[in-house]
């Protein structure tokens, strides 16, 4: 890129371009260099987030879960038919629905899902982040 603005400033050392025109080129070839530079960074894709979940009960019996996106999606998807599989495990899979906790995942729902606070002050929280 400092070619490119070496030689509009030459143009306008040499009269080609006025100081106007010059400064509305370096802008743009600057604002094309900063797009580059964002399309060359690493963006933090969806399923290298991870699912954590915070438990913490007025008893100090506190629970802290970090789990790769990626896992949870594989996990729900086999873990739901073969819990259903299991006639002990059955009831309480049943009424889950995986296909709405896998859109969610498919359609990137990101940041705090789950925020309750109990009377008695025991507080859970699920983020994606």
């Amino acid at each position: 890129m400092k070619d490119e603005i070496t030689r509009v400033l030459t143009m306008v050392q040499e009269g080609k371009i006025d100081a106007d025109k010059g400064s509305e080129l370096i802008e743009i070839l600057q604002g094309k260099e900063e797009t580059a530079n964002k399309l060359l960074e690493k963006p933090t894709k969806y399923l290298d987030k991870m699912l954590k979940v915070r438990v913490v009960s007025a008893e100090n019996d506190n629970v802290t879960v970090n789990l790769p996106i990626k896992l949870v999606k594989v996990v729900l998807m086999a873990g739901h038919s073969i819990a259903a599989s299991i006639p002990q495990a059955e009831k309480y899979v049943k009424d889950i629905d995986i296909g709405l906790i896998l859109e969610a995942i498919e359609n990137e729902l990101d940041g705090q899902i789950v925020d309750i606070k109990s009377a008695n002050g025991d507080t859970v929280s699920v983020i994606i982040d």
